[in-house]
């Protein structure tokens, strides 16, 4: 729920703020103790994940679970819900049903039986827009969309029916993949032809790279906490200074509110830039919206904010970069056209790292 609409229900909620760094140090600990059973530990956000157990030699995988779970209590005195299946979408499943603190068993063979009765919504693909479709279609249970001609299925489900299909039959062949080292940031820096002084052209060159980054995010499915930002003085001299977003996030709006006071901080001497720098780190696989804004401030959906930077790259990718350009973005080129025509074009190709 929306955390406007919770306060509307409830005037005298009390909201808590959230503390994104105790979250990450939990989350690092959690999956540690995974890896101590196995190597094999797909990590898919801040607190779900998979480990595949096949390969153990001694014991059943349920006791390796329940060590897991009984670990993490007694050291993270938090709660885990497990569920052990052959497949992946499965376990999923069995681990979302009876939480909290639960463990549901899929034994081998039984993965369609598992899932025949359940509501449709549990199919991946199939949410809060598309489920009534299927609904008036008289689909309500995945058993019936497991028994449905394909040919069927592809009217409602297009591309995605085939694997939707398996998936309501139990069967599912994504293995577990552990994940690569992850980039620690992403970054860019402009070196100016022409020193400047001018703060709102350091600010708008820097949201332009800041664009950029973000969308190489999105690209990646990660989301970043940190921005650092680095300048370079006229007599070489450098200064970085950095601050954090209370959430990670991928939307270039999340850090646009603390660039500018990061500039002033950096910007300390009276002395013209030759180069500006933006990083982001802190990165993380991008998260799916929290049912309550961790902040506990009202603000707009950020899955709203990400659905609009995803629909404005997709114009990009189509109709290229620059069909679709941000205030910032029309300003820079005015004052780069200006300064084109009186030969002090301040800026070179950008330079990235």
């Amino acid at each position: 729920m929306p955390t406007s609409r919770a306060r509307r229900l409830c005037p005298n909620l009390i909201l808590v703020p959230g503390d994104f760094e105790k979250y990450e140090r939990f989350s690092q600990l959690m999956f540690a103790y995974a890896y101590d059973l196995t190597p094999d530990v797909e990590v898919c956000s801040i607190d779900e994940g998979y480990f595949d157990l096949s390969g153990q030699l001694r014991g059943h995988p349920r006791e390796s679970a329940a060590t897991l779970a009984r670990t993490i209590q007694q050291s993270l005195k938090i709660t885990v819900s497990q569920g052990l299946a052959t497949t992946k979408f499965a376990s999923a499943v069995a681990s979302k049903l009876q939480k909290p603190n639960s463990y549901l068993e899929v034994a081998p063979g039984q993965e369609r039986a598992f899932l025949a009765p359940l509501p449709t919504h549990w199919l991946p693909g199939i949410g809060k827009r598309t489920e009534p479709l299927y609904l008036q279609a008289g689909l309500t249970r995945i058993h019936q969309v497991a028994d449905l001609p394909l040919a069927d299925l592809e009217l409602l489900a297009g591309s995605s029916a085939s694997s939707l299909h398996l998936f309501s039959m139990g069967i599912d062949p994504r293995p577990v993949i552990p994940a690569l080292p992850a980039p620690k940031s992403v970054g860019e820096q402009e070196t100016f032809t022409t020193d400047t002084i001018d703060e709102n052209f350091a600010l708008a060159v820097m949201r332009t790279m800041i664009d950029r980054l973000c969308r190489r995010l999105r690209e990646d499915q990660l989301a970043a906490r940190t921005l650092t930002l680095r300048i370079r003085y006229n007599d070489m001299e450098e200064t970085m200074r950095s601050e954090s977003i209370s959430e990670p996030s991928p939307v270039e709006n999340a850090f646009y509110p603390i660039l500018k006071p990061l500039l002033r901080r950096a910007w300390s001497r009276r002395v013209s830039l030759r180069l500006v720098g933006v990083r982001l780190s802190n990165l993380h696989p991008a998260l799916p919206e929290p049912e309550l804004a961790l902040n506990g401030l009202p603000q707009k959906s950020s899955t709203e904010q990400l659905l609009i930077a995803e629909a404005s790259d997709a114009i990009r990718r189509r109709y290229g970069k620059n069909s679709i350009l941000r205030g910032h973005d029309l300003w820079l080129r005015q004052q780069l056209a200006l300064a084109e025509q009186s030969g002090s074009n301040p800026l070179p190709n950008p330079g990235k790292n």
